[in-house]
């Protein structure tokens, strides 16, 4: 099968086993989604969500986080890694977002990266979720991993991998396409287990026989 028709089946067959997929960060608004995305650098969704209701709940608006202490800040996310540099950035783009922004998050991938903790993989899950601006395509480990394994790019790189999924894609499809592959690398893909004889995409996986020995 020709890859991009490969590309285009392998999300069709996500959608309908993933129809649910989303950003699995916990938010209400863009600005909830901006903090949450900074806090999840090299660390779990799962524990991000476990802070962030406090955090939210203290400092709803970017006026207020602007003019938040550290030590409370840390206080409320100290379970997070690197929770000290985080509490910087966090406050350090509140601080940005009412100077430059009018307290408001921009909806441009370089304005975004212009905040304090924020890189372009931060600013596509801001626009892509909060604003349903697809700029990009957010390559995280399992976005990395399931792309390789698949057979849709040779790359190890993000911004690389990144590079090859959005010539394969329609930018309509970039969103939904990273929330597609981490559903598949969190729950059937999965790097310490994978479970290959489960996947309805062994048909269509150049690793699966490779892989499914290694799980075993």
């Amino acid at each position: 099968m020709k890859k991009s028709k490969m590309a285009l089946e392998i999300f069709s067959r996500l959608k309908k086993i993933h129809p649910d997929a989303h950003c699995e960060l916990n938010h209400s608004n863009a600005f909830e989604l901006l903090l949450a995305t900074i806090l999840s650098a090299q660390c779990t969704d799962i524990r991000v969500n476990m802070v962030t209701p406090r955090l939210f709940k203290k400092y709803p608006t970017p006026e207020k986080l602007a003019h938040a202490q550290e030590e409370d800040v840390q206080e409320i996310i100290k379970s997070i890694n690197f929770f000290r540099n985080k509490t910087k950035s966090l406050i350090g783009c509140a601080q940005q977002l009412v100077k430059n922004h009018a307290g408001e998050v921009p909806k441009t991938v370089e304005a975004l990266s212009d905040l304090p903790g924020v890189g372009r993989k931060t600013a596509n899950v801001v626009l892509g979720n909060a604003f349903n601006i697809n700029t990009g395509i957010v390559v995280d480990t399992h976005v990395k991993r399931t792309a390789h394994l698949l057979g849709l790019t040779k790359e190890t790189d993000p911004v690389k991998v990144e590079q090859d999924l959005m010539k394969l894609y329609p930018n309509d499809h970039w969103t939904d396409l990273s929330h597609l592959l981490i559903f598949l690398g969190r729950r059937t893909c999965i790097a310490r287990r994978p479970q290959c004889d489960l996947c309805d995409l062994k048909d269509l996986c150049p690793s699966k026989d490779k892989v499914f020995k290694k799980g075993r």
